[in-house]
């Protein structure tokens, strides 16, 4: 019996019992979109965290107080308050890291703003002005706090402009005072729209000098951040050597498993988010990939309904010659055309799914989203659901074929 006939001869099985065919294949179906949907989303997640990271620029370096986390019981050590004013004063010395360009003290906690019968909660930033060079932002209008202004601690902010629209709206914000923490500032600048940058929205941000918010806001005389920019992308990797070395003399480290801080750089950060993604990504696609054996039961489990109810035919056909060989191909051809069929339709819809996602994160939550097709998952998902259809329909197959001619003619 040629190929094409045992092919259409399994086909003309399937679209006999199309209601059947529909149901038997809605667990693939599942499966594969699930799949899909997943590895894109996860695929616009990954891309989405890098471009924030990028934001910051390759130069950029991150000091972050305690010690590195390594494991679940590591996390407390990042609440450190290891890094303080002694240490930014070290960085600063041009004979301690001769390759920095600039060095910005970070603290950053969540409050509220009030002005009027407004309120608002946003993030606090309290830096310097050499945050704005480093991480790109630039006014709408005003002016942005100076040395003299963090000499003073000065109650001065410049503020988002989410955070102008929604504590001003069309009113005029500069020369007002907003209160945080029963504390009025004076709103001397506004940042243009900027978005996300690394893990901050600006447009959400209250920026204030940062001696000002550890006096007056945080109460803490330590950092959360030192974000340092080094002169060239060629030397980051030797001022971070300095940096080190600097931070362990003037806490008289000498032993480097002891450091009570760590040093990220954006490429290190983008290498570890991105496997961080990827394992979940992964985990979640394994996951929904259960359903494809849930679907491969089903199969095999209407594929031997289908035997049985098809035994006279299967008495018939061998009865006018048709052989074991013949008869086994036609329902194991019979199970991968509909798994096979299940797996186009989920990866289609598994496509709609996940760029009817993109469409909402990008348009409506106003996300920097793109949308991604995972080629290599549409192709190994496919291919999994024909071997689903392959290994599951086998035995129900060799079934049909095993049966002898006579007592099937003889099946009521």
């Amino acid at each position: 019996m040629l190929f094409k006939h045992v092919l259409k001869t399994a086909y003309d099985g399937v679209r006999a019992h199309k209601s059947r065919s529909i149901l038997t294949i809605l667990g693939i179906v599942i499966g594969i979109a699930a799949i899909i949907a997943i590895v894109s989303i996860g695929r616009g997640a990954q891309n989405l965290i890098l471009k924030q990271i990028q934001g910051m620029g390759s130069k950029t370096i991150v000091v972050v107080p305690g010690r590195e986390p390594r494991g679940p019981t590591d996390a407390a050590q990042v609440f450190s308050d290891s890094l303080k004013e002694k240490d930014l004063a070290a960085l600063r010395k041009k004979s301690n890291v001769p390759d920095i360009n600039e060095v910005a003290p970070v603290l950053f906690g969540g409050e509220s703003a009030a002005y009027e019968n407004e309120t608002y909660r946003l993030t606090i930033f309290g830096s310097s002005e050499l945050i704005t060079k480093i991480m790109d932002v630039q006014l709408a209008e005003g002016y942005f706090f100076g040395e003299d202004d963090i000499k003073n601690h000065a109650d001065v902010a410049v503020i988002g402009s989410k955070v102008k629209d929604e504590l001003f709206g069309s009113s005029q914000a500069i020369g007002e005072k907003i209160k945080i923490k029963n504390r009025n500032f004076k709103v001397i600048g506004i940042l243009a729209k900027k978005g996300q940058v690394s893990f901050f929205n600006f447009d959400e941000t209250v920026l204030v000098p940062y001696t000002t918010a550890q006096q007056y806001i945080f109460g803490i005389k330590y950092f959360h951040r030192f974000i340092v920019e080094a002169k060239s992308d060629d030397v980051v990797d030797k001022t971070t050597r300095d940096i080190e070395a600097t931070l362990r003399e003037t806490h008289d480290i000498t032993d480097p498993d002891k450091d009570d801080f760590f040093i990220e750089t954006q490429v290190d950060l983008a290498n570890r988010l991105s496997s961080i993604t990827n394992i979940l990504t992964y985990f979640l696609a394994a996951v929904a990939a259960i359903s494809l054996i849930v679907g491969g039961i089903g199969i095999m489990n209407i594929m031997l309904v289908s035997v049985t109810e098809r035994t006279r035919e299967i008495g018939l056909r061998k009865a006018i010659g048709a052989t074991k060989g013949n008869i086994l191909k036609q329902f194991l051809f019979e199970a991968i055309i509909l798994t096979s069929a299940g797996g186009a339709i989920g990866v289609i819809l598994g496509t709609m799914i996940s760029f009817a996602i993109s469409i909402f994160l990008s348009k409506i939550m106003m996300l920097n989203w793109d949308f991604t097709f995972p080629i290599s998952a549409a192709l190994l998902g496919f291919a999994v659901a024909a071997a689903v259809g392959l290994i599951f329909g086998l035995y129900p197959a060799r079934h049909a074929a095993s049966l002898d001619p006579i007592e099937a003619l003889r099946y009521e």
